[in-house]
């Protein structure tokens, strides 16, 4: 049998490379808009440590991954979603 190597995906904020579950997923759906986890399209990984997610240029670092202007109110809901994950 072979064994599927782990999926590799990098943090927009540390730049470390880590395990796709082990991210959080931003994606731009063409129709739905910005979605947490879900979602198929444009997408950027944040990992789960506290440095990264309360980063303060994160906002600007995910506008230029996504390539869109996010809402303020975006944050708010994120912060949430992390908090869950915590």
């Amino acid at each position: 049998m072979t064994q599927k190597t782990p999926v590799m995906r990098k943090c927009i904020s540390c730049r470390t490379t880590y395990d796709r579950n082990n991210l959080l997923r931003i994606t731009k759906d063409h129709k739905l808009g910005i979605m947490l986890n879900q979602g198929m399209g444009r997408s950027a990984y944040v990992c789960k440590s506290k440095k990264c997610y309360t980063d303060s240029k994160l906002q600007k670092k995910l506008q230029k991954a996504l390539k869109s202007v996010l809402n303020p109110d975006f944050f708010d809901i994120f912060e949430r979603e992390i908090a869950n994950y915590q």
